[in-house]
Parts: C-alpha cells; structure tokens; sequence
C-alpha cells in the first residue's frame, strides 16, 4: 500500500535576484594632468595601479584613461613647447588599448586650473551621444526600431534627465548633464553666492577622477598654488587617485587637510607595490649629461627626444625667473 506524501502547509516559494538589485558599477575615466616633460613609463604605470585599484574595490569599472599635459602658459622653468610633449605621450600610449592623449589644455593661450580641465572633459564625456534603436539612427548590423510621434514624446520625457540648478543656502550645484554647467567655465563670481561645481553623475553616467602622484596631493598645501575652493570641489565631486612611492606620506597629508578630510571617502590612496622613483626631472639629468635613459621611459618617445635633440642646458633654463602661472593668478586676486 502506498503511502500519500503529505501536503506541505505552505507553498515553497522560490525567490531570484533581479537586475536591478545586483550593484551597479559606476564608470570611470582616469585624467591625469601634468607637464609630461617628457612623459615616463611611471606616468603610464600610475594608469595601470589606478584601474587596479578602483577595479578590485568592485564599484567601479575604468573605461579610459586620458593624459592631458599642461600648456605652455604654465610658465614652469625647463618646460619645453607643449608641441612636442604632446606628441610624446602620443606615442607613448600607443601600444595602451584604453590610454589616449587629449590636447585641449595644451593648446590653450593661457593656463587652465586643473578642475577647469575636469570640467571640460566631464562635459566632453556627456556630450557623447550613446546610440539608439529610434528612427533615424540604428545600432550597427542591427534594424531600426521604428516609433510612433506619441512612444517617442513619452520615451523622452522618462529619460529626460532632471537639469535644473539646485540651491541650497547661498551654494548652486549644477548637474553635469545640465547646459548650466557651462556657466561654470566661463560665469564671474556673483555677489553672495557661491558656485561649488557639478553635482555628482547620475547613474550609468561616466565619471571623471583626477589620477596623480602624492607630490600632486600634497602640492594643496602650498599657499597659492590652489583655490580653496577648486581643491573641496576636486575632492567632492571629482574624486582623487593618488599613487603613492616612497618617502611621501598621503594618508598623514589627508588627516591634516580641512578641505580633504571630509571627502576621505572620495580619495583613493594606491601604494606602489614595486619601488619605482623614476621622474621626468631625472631624466631630463641624464640626458643633459649624455647618460642612458633607455626603458626608463617609452622607446618611441627616446627616439623622439633624440631626433630633435630637445632636452639640454638651453633648454633647461626656459622660463627661468618668470613666475609659475598658478602664483601669478594668485598674486593678482590679492591685489
């Protein structure tokens, strides 16, 4: 006689994760700005420590990194034309599938303030229009999904991001898909408000971080090399990438800065696991010297130096006596 199985008092309920719930990662792309004079392989090191890093952490994924080398109008001593330190990093990010090179800096007449440059390509980024199945554009080997005047005007207005300037106290923030952003470069300070940046990138939106060396970080502390202002808005709305090497110590310079301390969350300190104290200072040594700089930086990039004999005594003394661009701006909003 068989034996009935008994009935379960309550149903099993099986329950699946939705797509929704798994954790979305936040593009980002890597800017490093610098004078790249010339460009290292240190400098393309600190791309790979980077991605690495912010990769591991499982919230992020690097989707480009972008060298932007400073214009000539920096005014820093032995800083040769921004020419040819442009089209060193060039080749030296050649053989980089997600490294590229962006000249928009160097060919300004005069120097930009680093968070300007984080501006210009955050918005560079957005104005990227992503492809799109509605008529008039397709997708590549795949067929236009034809939509009616009604479906698109509701599609639109569900994916039309919020672009209004949002104030709280006497501080606007501008979204970074609004065209107010702009403001932003070119507006003068108005009486009694404060402008403090780009509100953060909404979700699925690329993010610009600022990639740089410790020297960078701590360079925050020097008075008159930075606004402020512009170091709080790095920080809060940007986020930093600092590559640390020996004797520099950037978890003690974050502990003791006001302007940075409250974003400690936003800052992301990589050690270099391999000691590596190559600089663009030392080679530009050895090869005034008629040293060997060979595999300390790119082999195109030697070959470009070489060519055109760019780095010598000459050379060395551009700019000297003339004061760095940043302390120039500095010493005339005091006067």
């Amino acid at each position: 006689m068989s034996r009935k199985r008994p009935i379960a008092s309550a149903k099993r309920t099986r329950t699946a994760r939705t797509f929704d719930e798994v954790p979305k990662k936040s593009k980002v792309v890597l800017l490093s700005c610098g004078s790249f004079n010339p460009v290292t392989n240190m400098h393309l090191r600190m791309f790979e420590l980077a991605r690495d890093h912010l990769e591991d952490t499982g919230r992020y994924e690097v989707v480009k990194g972008i060298l932007s080398p400073v214009g000539d109008g920096y005014k820093k001593i032995g800083l040769i034309e921004a020419s040819h330190r442009v089209e060193m990093a060039k080749l030296a990010v050649e053989s980089s599938s997600w490294i590229e090179v962006d000249s928009w800096e160097s060919r300004q007449a005069d120097w930009q303030e680093t968070v300007k440059v984080l501006r210009h390509q955050q918005q560079e980024l957005l104005s990227q229009e992503p492809d799109t199945d509605v008529v008039g554009t397709a997708k590549p080997g795949r067929k236009r999904k034809r939509m009616d005047a009604s479906s698109a005007t509701k599609r639109r207005k569900l994916e039309e991001p919020d672009i209004a300037p949002k104030k709280t106290g006497n501080n606007w923030s501008f979204p970074l898909h609004s065209p107010f952003a702009f403001l932003l470069h070119y507006a003068a300070p108005l009486d009694g408000v404060e402008i403090i940046g780009i509100s953060a990138a909404s979700s699925g939106e690329p993010r610009v971080m600022l990639l740089c060396g410790a020297d960078v970080l701590e360079s925050f502390g020097v008075p008159g090399l930075w606004k402020p202002q512009h170091i709080e808005e790095i920080a809060s709305t940007f986020g930093l990438v600092c590559i640390t090497r020996g004797g520099s110590d950037a978890e003690a310079f974050i502990q003791g800065s006001d302007l940075l301390l409250p974003h400690r969350s936003n800052i992301h300190v990589v050690q270099e696991w391999v000691a590596n104290d190559v600089s663009a200072t030392r080679i530009r040594h050895g090869l005034r010297c008629g040293h060997s700089v060979r595999y300390l930086l790119p082999d195109p990039v030697l070959g470009y130096i070489q060519e055109r004999q760019l780095y010598n005594a000459e050379s060395e003394q551009r700019n000297e006596g003339v004061v760095l661009a940043p302390l120039q701006k500095c010493a005339r909003t005091q006067e």
